[in-house]
């Protein structure tokens, strides 16, 4: 395994993080506990080490980001997870919402679409420890049939709209959380109640980097 430093500063760190979300209205001591696990400052660029326990969205080349803090955690609690539920997550990128899932023992399959993106994270995600089913490199709009149905489906890029292949992939009972809109996003979540009856909720605005488009 991979030795990356981890030190009682980092660790501080995170844990100041932890009550800058609890404040912020994250309720899951779950959801808490991986974010206090998880040290993010291995999942950024070294010129953002200093900055990596800031409630901020950091560049992780290919013109994506790895997430503010409050939306990874806010995104995770929506998902409701229960260990070994099996998950789809669209947009590996840097592995950080990845390894909260690993943590939350979850049977992560996770998609990428970004090829660099995809050959980093999936040499680096087992030399820290943590171990998905499955990284693709894909189309997150496709989703991933051959392992379908999903108890749950994170989508972790903004959606113009809802891909109802997703939607098709999802158990009875299951569950997608998904940012949708083209400028800014309404974070939406789905729950299937039967073969063709969803349940859709909104929980408010948030900005992400945009789902690429179809692959030609």
């Amino acid at each position: 395994m991979l030795k990356l430093v981890d030190s009682y500063k980092h660790r501080g760190l995170r844990q100041k993080l932890v009550e800058n979300l609890r404040s912020k209205g994250i309720e899951s001591d779950l959801v808490l506990e991986a974010v206090a696990n998880v040290p993010r400052h291995w999942f950024m660029d070294s010129g953002f080490l200093d900055h990596a326990y800031q409630d901020k969205a950091f560049p992780i080349g290919a013109n994506q980001t790895i997430s503010q803090p409050y939306t990874v955690a806010f995104q995770t609690q929506l998902l409701d997870l229960k260990p070994r539920q099996k998950v789809l997550e669209i947009g590996t990128g840097s592995g950080y919402q990845t390894a909260i899932l690993c943590e939350l023992k979850a049977d992560v399959y996770s998609i990428e679409r970004q090829l660099q993106l995809f050959k980093k994270v999936s040499l680096f995600l087992p030399k820290v420890g943590y171990h998905p089913k499955r990284l693709i490199f894909g189309d997150g709009y496709k989703g991933l049939k051959d392992e379908a149905p999903f108890d749950r489906i994170l989508v972790t890029a903004g959606a113009p709209n809802v891909p109802k292949s997703l939607l098709a992939q999802l158990k009875i009972g299951g569950r997608l959380v998904i940012p949708v809109g083209k400028d800014e996003q309404t974070m939406t979540t789905y729950e299937r109640r039967d073969i063709k009856l969803f349940d859709k909720l909104e929980f408010g605005k948030f900005k992400f980097v945009p789902m690429l488009e179809n692959r030609t």
